[in-house]
């Protein structure tokens, strides 16, 4: 347990002098409160985990631009406290005991899929084997409310998909979801399930599915974002869609209302360039309204897996091992943004660093934010670490 800064300066310092791994500390972050997406990417490209927990627990001063971070109220203070009550390696013995393995995005093992989204994860928490995700992969998604008829297509669907080598993604969630993954694992021998659920991993939503969690685990993957004993609320669901949507090669709607969650995920989906396919239905079925109207938007039909099959074909950008990056390139003034963006700078700085105009300026900073290149905290603006990979310099 870590009870005072000079228990912290044996046990923990950023010299990498600990005992733990980099997972543990990551871990650790994960969990803590007002942590976000945006927040641990920013802590983890430029620290090591070690590192970042020891400014986030306040034994360590922050420098650049994570010390933006900390001009937000409260934020200090709330972190500290969690950095108490989630110790490093209490958490990663929850992990170890739970079967978890945490993945840090740009580690060995992290799924490639992911690695250049535009809202990357910076830490991912998975039960089973992410090896075995090793083909095409489609996602099957829709709401849970669903007709007889919907879940009787969504289980077909998944079996008979995971009998022709394709990996299902979906959420696990009630309804079409979980039906997609039945189909899937009653398959003997069937390409390997994928499940991305929006609470730890030893915390079954929902509970009626702890044995298909359980197949799931043992014939495929469990991932999330959470690390064990996140709770299932609201605000995760939203989150979890973008990772579903980012692993799909394609992303197959069997029923869904007007609104609702399954949409998000669409939208997801289409902002990655991702293709959406839907199943039709009833005119005066509520369920399937979103896909009807998806349908009538020009989104491509599906009335059996011949029709998921041939949208696989013509479209392999995301297939084999090599990781595929959905950014747009940076026009040639954009990159000149980013060349000025090896350390923390203002709107301001830019414009003078650049000699571009204040409105040229903050419009490519609104292009390059938007894409994915570059990180923003309270006013300021740095290159994402991953810029280095395509020609960029990365912070310093």
């Amino acid at each position: 347990m870590i009870a005072n800064d000079s228990d912290y300066g044996s046990d923990y310092n950023s010299d990498g002098e600990h005992s733990l791994p980099d997972e543990a500390f990551a871990a650790s972050l994960a969990g803590f409160d007002r942590m976000t997406v945006n927040r641990l990417n920013v802590l983890l490209a430029l620290l090591s985990p070690a590192q970042a927990f020891a400014v986030a627990a306040g034994h360590e001063q922050p420098r650049g631009l994570v010390r933006q971070l900390f001009a937000l109220e409260g934020l200090a203070d709330a972190w500290r406290q969690s950095a108490l009550r989630r110790p490093p390696e209490i958490v990663y013995e929850q992990c170890l005991s739970a079967g978890v393995a945490v993945l840090i995005r740009g580690r060995d093992g992290f799924p490639l899929p992911l690695l250049n989204d535009p809202a990357p994860a910076a830490v991912l928490f998975v039960r089973g084997d992410l090896a075995r995700i090793s083909g095409r992969r489609v996602g099957i998604i829709g709401t849970r409310n669903a007709t007889s008829s919907g879940r009787d297509t969504a289980t077909m669907l998944g079996r008979d998909l995971a009998a022709l080598g394709v990996h299902v993604v979906s959420g696990l969630a009630r309804g079409i979801d979980g039906c997609a993954h039945r189909g899937a694992v009653s398959v003997a021998n069937g390409a390997a399930p994928l499940a991305v659920v929006a609470s730890g991993l030893d915390v079954v939503y929902p509970r009626e599915h702890a044995a298909l969690w359980q197949q799931v685990a043992e014939q495929g993957a469990l991932i999330s974002e959470g690390p064990p004993g996140t709770v299932p609320e609201a605000y995760r669901f939203p989150l979890r869609n973008r990772i579903l949507a980012a692993f799909s090669e394609v992303l197959v709607v069997v029923e869904s209302r007007s609104s609702g969650g399954s949409l998000i995920t669409v939208n997801e989906a289409r902002d990655r360039g991702i293709l959406v396919m839907a199943v039709p239905g009833a005119l005066r079925n509520r369920a399937s309204e979103g896909t009807n109207a998806l349908l009538g938007d020009g989104c491509p039909i599906v009335l059996n897996v011949d029709d998921v099959l041939i949208a696989l074909g013509l479209d392999s950008r995301r297939a084999g091992g090599v990781a595929y990056d959905p950014r747009p390139r940076p026009s040639a003034a954009d990159t000149e943004l980013l060349d000025a963006l090896n350390e923390p700078r203002t709107l301001d700085h830019l414009v003078l660093v650049t000699g571009q105009s204040l409105v040229d300026c903050a419009m490519g900073l609104a292009r390059l934010e938007a894409d994915g290149w570059v990180q923003q905290v309270n006013g300021w603006f740095e290159a994402a670490a991953d810029s280095a990979l395509y020609g960029f310099r990365s912070p310093t």
